[in-house]
């Protein structure tokens, strides 16, 4: 069973359409399926983030953040946990924009 609570998690690859970097931190809350999360850093000022999680930790989200540039931008994610050798978690996503062009990209985001 996967629970975000509490936890924190640092980008370690994204697609190039993408604005998350390592620098972007991101710390989770979870209570029941409900999971929420602010992030910022690198190109993003400040963001959040709200999605249900189901029994096997794959969490469906919603995003929205403003960049560097002042936009403000919005989009929806697909995340699916896998445990690493060390215990914590790592989530591979699939995500696409509902703002600026649409695009879709990859990213992997880590348990620090």
């Amino acid at each position: 069973m996967f629970n975000y609570n509490n936890k924190t998690f640092r980008s370690i690859s994204n697609s190039d359409n993408g604005e998350v970097s390592s620098e972007t931190i991101f710390h989770y809350y979870q209570e029941g399926e409900i999971l929420t999360a602010q992030y910022s850093g690198g190109e993003i000022v400040k963001g959040h983030l709200i999605g249900k999680v189901d029994q096997n930790g794959m969490i469906n989200m919603r995003y929205h953040h403003i960049n560097q540039e002042g936009e403000l931008m919005t989009g929806k994610c697909i995340s699916t946990p896998e445990r690493l050798e060390n215990g914590k978690i790592r989530l591979n996503e699939s995500w696409e924009w509902t703002s600026g062009d649409l695009s879709k990209g990859k990213s992997m985001i880590e348990e620090e």
